[in-house]
């Protein structure tokens, strides 16, 4: 089943700007899903399947149909050491962990309140207090969208890595995710290696205590996309090198970084902002958060514009200070689809 409606995808994006696409369409299903795409290409259309649209920027008017993935359904099995969960792409990622821990399925509960549904899980690996998606996906479902072949990735050939996997590669045009396999052990154990999970080291700590305790700390820090239009991290922490990050704790004793690799080190960006003062600072309508400054927010009638140029700012006073070049983690799309964000800010 599918259906269309009207063309204004403001309500469609968490970040509330105000663009249009020629056409907006729902599939309910993988057959509407090929049907609708199908139905676009012979028309010369472009194309571009949107999941919870919280981690898009749409730059200008799409000039196609926007396909909203709304497929839907999730299947439990168990084994003896672990639970298989099968999810439609459609479904809300923090109603996902909701609906587990009422289950009493465990380990998921690191990410609540991370926006958007399932599908766009594996395309960013998700991640967040110390857990990434790759440590808890069994595979991915894929349909070619031409021949409308599925095809079944398993974690192990989706070269996942931080805030990238082969979804924004080989598999970026063309096909659509339209379910994922999740693992979880039925043996829990607690992931408290990040940030504000640490009052729980040493103590009996419960999985719902760890679902509350992330959702207050997303709650504190980052604005609610329903009263402040926004799309979550603006930036990647960006990846340097040890020397260079040897060198910014040196003066910066209190810089928040954390061990990559034996070469490199990540770092926190919203503290790159921050040590910019650049919280508040805005321009038109956009601004940085004021609790956050790794989030850019929409105070009212922001156009994109307005946010490229703000990111742009921002872009170029950490690298002034810190010699490191951020990249949006927030996909950019042009009129006929994805475009280049790195060289949009430049």
């Amino acid at each position: 089943m599918s259906v269309c409606q009207p063309t204004q995808l403001k309500v469609f994006n968490t970040f509330g700007i105000s663009t249009n696409a020629e056409r907006i369409c729902t599939a309910t299903s993988t057959e509407s899903l090929l049907s609708l795409w199908q139905e676009a290409e012979k028309n010369g259309h472009p194309v571009l399947i949107l999941g919870g649209g919280s981690n898009v920027l749409f730059t200008e008017n799409f000039k196609g149909t926007v396909i909203l993935n709304r497929i839907l359904g999730i299947e439990i099995q168990g084994s003896d050491i672990a639970w298989h969960i099968h999810v439609g792409a459609g479904e809300n990622w923090h109603e996902l962990i909701k609906y587990l821990l009422n289950r009493q399925i465990f380990g998921l509960e690191n990410l609540a309140l991370i926006p958007g549904n399932v599908g766009s899980a594996p395309i960013q690996n998700i991640g967040a207090y110390g857990i990434e998606f790759k440590q808890v996906c069994e595979y991915v479902d894929l349909v070619e969208l031409k021949t409308g072949k599925q095809i079944r990735l398993m974690e192990r050939e989706c070269q996942f890595s931080y805030r990238d996997s082969i979804f924004k590669h080989q598999y970026r045009e063309g096909y659509a995710i339209i379910s994922v396999g999740l693992r979880l052990n039925k043996t829990w154990q607690p992931i408290l290696t990040y940030g504000g999970l640490n009052q729980f080291l040493g103590g009996d700590v419960t999985p719902e205590q760890i679902f509350h305790a992330v959702c207050e700390m997303r709650q504190s820090k980052l604005p609610d996309p329903a009263v402040i239009g926004n799309a979550g991290s603006f930036f990647k922490n960006p990846v340097i090198p040890i020397e260079l990050a040897q060198k910014i704790k040196s003066k910066y004793p209190e810089c928040p970084q954390y061990h990559h690799n034996e070469h490199s080190v990540k770092i926190a960006a919203g503290w790159l902002i921050d040590q910019c003062h650049l919280k508040g600072y805005r321009v038109g309508d956009a601004a940085v958060h004021m609790k956050q400054a790794l989030v850019l927010i929409n105070q009212g009638n922001a156009t994109a514009q307005d946010v490229i140029a703000l990111a742009a700012y921002v872009r170029k006073q950490v690298a002034k200070k810190f010699n490191i070049s951020l990249e949006p983690e927030v996909r950019f799309i042009g009129s006929k689809g994805e475009i280049d964000a790195v060289e949009c800010i430049s």
